[in-house]
């Protein structure tokens, strides 16, 4: 049997003798390609091995703790949602995925409490990729530290989640990629780029795309070309958590923020700001509340309509009912999308935060 690890492991210890410069781009472009292949036979090998945890989405978006084991995931979970969770003093204490419901602002946030991660998680260990396979799905993923281990943890959980697919507080790259039956590879650009036309046509090559029209419209490195035509990765926000501050003196805290720089500390177990992260949650879904207008009548301004940007008259009709696209006339609108008080709307008019809508059908 083929031992893909071994192969990757050489690879990568190649790559890591391998300085990167003009004339070395080439060569360190196809060892990123064939290490990439290569995790993808592996993977392919194994993913009948493991099955993902059962876990029904509901609410208006979906958010996942990721941390190691004992980080307090399971303290603040119950802290944000009021979800009591089992907790200990020793690893693995959540087993399975402890799901909660966080209301904030009307808003119903599904929050997953998932088992502790740990090192080799990308390749199964410790029932990573059962977690692997939440984290996909997540709208939302909070990466909880420890204050006296955070560096390390960062950049272990940084590299499983990167090795499994999953790209956090990344865009996907804007590049077309065209097979074609002859003709070669042909690249058009919008940008400029530090890579070269040969080390892309290279990587194509190396998986099995030699006729092809690439069109790049965003600045990429090789990964993320390697991204693009693997087109199996998944991008998502991500908030990176301190959790238990009160464990440690102003000093670590100072010098995990000049290295690590996080979005936000906090201590689960002391309520210190817990009603900061609930805001910070609610903000980076960009959630939309949409209050709706019967005709003839006033607006129903008690329960809005939350729906996550970008929003359209579109995604209101089809969220209400399968057929209102079909019977769909025109809408009015009231607020900070419209140009006057009422203005009457396509489907495709964009709509911002509370605002008033009256659809219209047929």
């Amino acid at each position: 049997m083929v031992d893909y690890e071994e192969q990757i492991k050489q690879l990568e210890e190649e790559l890591k003798n391998t300085k990167y410069n003009k004339r070395t781009q080439h060569h360190i472009g196809l060892i990123k390609a064939k290490i990439a292949k290569l995790r993808e036979k592996q993977s392919s090998r194994s993913s009948g091995k493991s099955e993902g945890f059962a876990v029904k989405k509901s609410g208006n978006a979906t958010v996942a703790l990721l941390g190691f084991p004992s980080v307090g995931k399971s303290t603040l979970l119950g802290k944000i949602t009021g979800k009591e969770s089992k907790t200990g003093s020793y690893a693995f204490t959540t087993l399975s995925v402890v799901p909660g419901m966080m209301n904030y602002k009307g808003a119903l946030i599904q929050i997953l409490d998932l088992p502790g991660i740990i090192k080799g998680a990308s390749k199964g260990s410790g029932r990573g990729r059962e977690v692997i396979s939440v984290l996909r799905q997540a709208d939302l993923i909070l990466i909880v530290l420890e204050p006296e281990k955070a560096e390390e943890q960062y950049k272990v959980l940084f590299k499983e989640v990167y090795d499994s697919g999953i790209r956090i507080n990344k865009k996907k790259p804007d590049v077309t990629i065209k097979k074609d039956i002859k003709g070669g590879i042909k690249i058009y650009k919008t940008v400029n780029l530090d890579l070269d036309d040969e080390t892309i046509k290279s990587v194509l090559r190396e998986f099995k795309i030699p006729n092809a029209t690439i069109i790049i419209r965003d600045k990429i490195d090789v990964d993320e070309l390697i991204d693009v035509i693997e087109a199996n990765k998944i991008y998502t926000k991500g908030l990176l958590v301190v959790n238990k501050i009160d464990t440690v003196s102003e000093e670590v805290l100072e010098g995990i923020k000049k290295n690590l720089n996080p979005d936000i500390f906090i201590s689960a177990s002391k309520n210190i700001n817990i009603d900061v992260l609930k805001e910070r949650i609610y903000n980076e879904l960009n959630f939309k509340r949409i209050y709706l207008k019967e005709v003839g009548k006033k607006p129903d301004l008690e329960e809005p309509l939350i729906l996550r940007s970008p929003v359209t008259v579109k995604s209101v009709c089809d969220y209400l009912h399968r057929d209102f696209v079909d019977k769909f006339k025109f809408a009015k609108v009231w607020g900070k999308s419209s140009k006057f008080p009422g203005q009457k709307v396509s489907l495709d008019h964009n709509l911002e935060d509370e605002d008033i809508l009256e659809i219209h059908l047929r």
